[in-house]
């Protein structure tokens, strides 16, 4: 269930802001939060991460495609007690269904979080995608870090 929740929650909130920065901005506007630090700005990027491979939307939906089906793989896989690593793929499932409706809406994605400390412009999707593989590696760290030590213990 928390898969589940986590994909729905994501998307929904994905949904939202997306909507909510295409009904309000016009393409490139940006309006400043925080002066040279964080910048909502509305662009559409045709790309994956960076703007990179431009107009290849094509290897972009299969990509998101194949990652989802091995989200709800997954799901039925894991077990109920591993709740970070369930949590983590529902956040990199929910994040992909996110960009993925946009390249099949829109042919872009919409991208708006605009750090300037960082030179790209990205989306909430994006960014649970990334904290998602952050806590799936987490999670494994920890599973290999307990497995080291379970077999310490059957030596000693």
């Amino acid at each position: 269930m928390l898969v589940w929740l986590a994909i729905i929650g994501v998307w929904s909130i994905d949904r939202i802001f997306k909507v909510l920065v295409q009904t309000n901005f016009i393409l490139g506007e940006s309006l400043k939060v925080i002066p040279k630090v964080f910048h909502l700005t509305y662009v559409l990027n045709p790309g994956a991460a960076f703007g990179l491979m431009a107009g290849q939307t094509w290897i972009f939906v299969v990509t998101a495609v194949l990652v989802v089906g091995g989200v709800i793989y997954g799901q039925f896989r894991i077990p109920h007690k591993e709740r970070v690593t369930r949590l983590a793929i529902g956040m990199i499932g929910g994040g992909a269904l996110g960009n993925l409706y946009d390249r099949l809406v829109i042919g872009r994605v919409v991208d708006y979080l605009d750090f300037q400390i960082w030179p790209y412009v990205f989306n909430f999707a994006d960014s649970m995608i990334v904290i998602g593989v952050g806590l799936l590696m987490l999670a494994i760290y920890r599973e290999e870090k307990n497995q080291g030590e379970s077999a310490t213990d059957v030596l000693d």
